[in-house]
């Protein structure tokens, strides 16, 4: 595959023995996004990783830290960023954007799974939707130049970010209901929502989100995106389609955090047994299953539709909303 990669939402373990290096089983040239948070992780535990992973990508000389816009797109390097996956990292001080935005957090959802300060999340009950301090964090996030995402995100609370961002919002790693009823998976209103902004959703490779979590059954996980992507691009069109493969290097802590606290994520997670992703080589047509590339060609997408979707479409969204 030589089409240029936008992976806008990937995990490495988020503890002190993660290693930059992983992330070179993508391809040079890609852009990453890298969790460095979510609910729970305080400031203090967000910056430790940020200082972390961005010290390893300077000793390494094939990562970029993303500064500005223009850092993407070198063929010799990956561009790396980074995000938030909830706003508890923020302790409640919205100026803590603009400090992890110049620390190179480039997207931050405000809630992941359930309610918080912010908003409600999409393993909720009671849907609420954005809370007043929800409503200040898009306004910041807009200010700073940072994306409001609205994956884990309740389904009016999704609504409520394209209802009060002024600029395209995304849902960076997000599939949909309509294919697989799952609480994490977005209906077609939040979708064309999101696309009235100017935004983009993200497909993702996450075995419980796609109907098929089978540790054998990696050739239908991609297979299953393929069909996700056509659906997205038939009912919002090709430009507000792209990728975030939920690809989690910490797959066997993140199995193991929701066998120790699996009140935090519901049966909705548990009871299909240990998460199953989609890696990279499979992704990308490294490994003895059919690759992305031959599958939407395979549906009849172009060469142009096909550099959309992995990555010029979030590329677009990103010079619009990015500050630099």
């Amino acid at each position: 595959m030589d089409v240029f990669l936008w992976e806008q939402h990937c995990c490495l373990p988020l503890r002190p023995t993660a290693r930059i290096a992983d992330l070179a089983r993508y391809p040079l040239g890609s852009y990453l996004s890298v969790n460095v948070g979510y609910s729970g992780e305080s400031k203090a535990d967000s910056l430790a990783l940020l200082d972390l992973f961005r010290g390893e990508a300077l000793a390494d000389s094939r990562f970029r830290l993303v500064e500005r816009f223009a850092d993407i797109g070198a063929p010799e390097v990956i561009a790396l960023a980074f995000d938030l996956e909830d706003s508890a990292p923020l302790e409640g001080d919205l100026d803590n954007v603009e400090l992890f935005y110049g620390l190179g957090v480039r997207s931050l959802l405000p809630t992941y799974n359930y309610a918080n300060a912010a908003g409600c999340g999409c393993l909720d009950t009671v849907d609420t939707g954005l809370t007043a301090y929800g409503k200040d964090l898009v306004r910041k996030l807009n200010e700073v130049g940072m994306f409001a995402d609205g994956s884990h995100c309740s389904r009016r609370t999704g609504l409520d970010l394209s209802t009060h961002t002024s600029v395209p919002m995304i849902y960076s790693h997000s599939n949909f209901a309509a294919l697989h009823e799952h609480p994490r998976n977005i209906d077609d209103e939040q979708a064309r929502a999101c696309a009235a902004t100017g935004g983009v959703i993200g497909i993702n490779g996450v075995g419980i989100f796609l109907g098929c979590n089978d540790p054998d059954a990696r050739a239908e996980r991609v297979t299953a995106m393929a069909d996700q992507i056509r659906y997205g691009v038939d009912l919002v069109g090709i430009d507000h389609i792209g990728i975030g493969s939920d690809y989690s290097f910490d797959g066997p802590q993140f199995n193991e955090e929701i066998n120790e606290n699996p009140a935090a994520f519901s049966d909705a997670y548990t009871k299909w047994g240990p998460l199953q992703w989609t890696p990279p080589e499979d992704l990308l047509g490294e490994s003895d299953v059919p690759g992305l590339d031959d599958l939407l060609t395979d549906r009849g997408f172009t060469v142009a539709e096909r550099e959309a979707v992995f990555g010029g479409n979030f590329a677009r969204v990103a010079s619009q909303v990015w500050r630099d």
